[in-house]
């Protein structure tokens, strides 16, 4: 058994493109700049998508849960912002620990973005969310959540 799985290491190691990175690496719950929500990452086949799963104020002025009221699409404006899916399609980069061609949607003025993640440490995320070129956008720092 030991030995299929030296095997099968080995093969992977020269099926990888150089400098891929492994999905996995990036996976798991992490909290948002500033710590207002936590997003789990999980993959989606071969890319990687995230949920959001907590939010630091979870009710509205009127103490309901907060709904995707700014979505631009008015028949997505009751779904719940705890659940809602956040980044999507994300695919392997040809950088080490990079995840590019995604998308992340906002959904404080209801906007999808292109997005690139990308991993400093395991415990820190760089999230870079444009719109055209990297050039004209946003970074936050996500941290792992334990």
């Amino acid at each position: 058994m030991l030995h299929r799985r030296f095997i099968f290491f080995t093969l992977l190691a020269f099926l990888l493109p150089a400098g891929a990175a492994w999905a996995g690496e990036a996976e798991g719950t992490w909290a948002t700049e500033g710590s207002k929500s936590h997003v789990t990452i999980v993959a989606c086949g071969d890319n990687l998508c995230g949920t959001i799963v907590w939010l630091k104020e979870p009710l509205d002025d009127e103490g309901k849960p907060k709904h995707d009221i700014n979505n631009l699409d008015a028949a997505l404006q009751g779904r719940p912002i705890i659940g809602l899916p956040l980044l999507a399609n994300f695919v392997v980069g040809e950088e080490a620990d990079v995840w590019q061609d995604g998308t992340i949607y906002n959904p404080e003025d209801g906007e999808i973005y292109s997005c690139t993640l990308t991993l400093l440490d395991d415990n820190t995320l760089k999230v870079r969310g444009y719109l055209g070129l990297p050039l004209f956008g946003k970074t936050q720092i996500w941290t792992r959540v334990n």
